[in-house]
């Protein structure tokens, strides 16, 4: 029985090197797989964000779809329906629902 022990421990063995070298992997699996996407997203909402112009079509992240009428310095007025407008902050447009789907034929 004590061989058995002795005999994993030894296979296990790699010291702190081996250690290191897992932590530093789970790191850098995490970073390609979480962070770096993550900030990939933030980058394209911030330029979605500073490039609305009057005209765009928007949805924000309440779900109402609407049409640019103003843009403002932190604000920008939607044109929902029929000349009914409602004055929207422009960090609640959303990226993920304003691109159009192209026509797939």
């Amino acid at each position: 029985m004590n061989s058995i022990v002795l005999a994993q421990a030894a296979a296990g063995g790699g010291g702190i090197l081996g250690q290191v070298f897992l932590f530093g992997s789970i790191i850098l699996i995490m970073y390609f797989f979480m962070i770096r996407p993550q900030q990939k997203k933030q980058k394209d909402s911030k330029k979605f964000i500073e490039e609305i112009k009057k005209g765009d079509d928007v949805v924000t992240i309440g779900g109402m779809h609407g049409k640019v009428y103003q843009v403002d310095s932190d604000t920008v007025v939607l044109e929902i329906d029929r000349g009914l407008k409602v004055k929207v902050e422009k960090s609640a447009l959303s990226l993920d629902f304003s691109k159009k789907p192209t026509p797939t034929k």
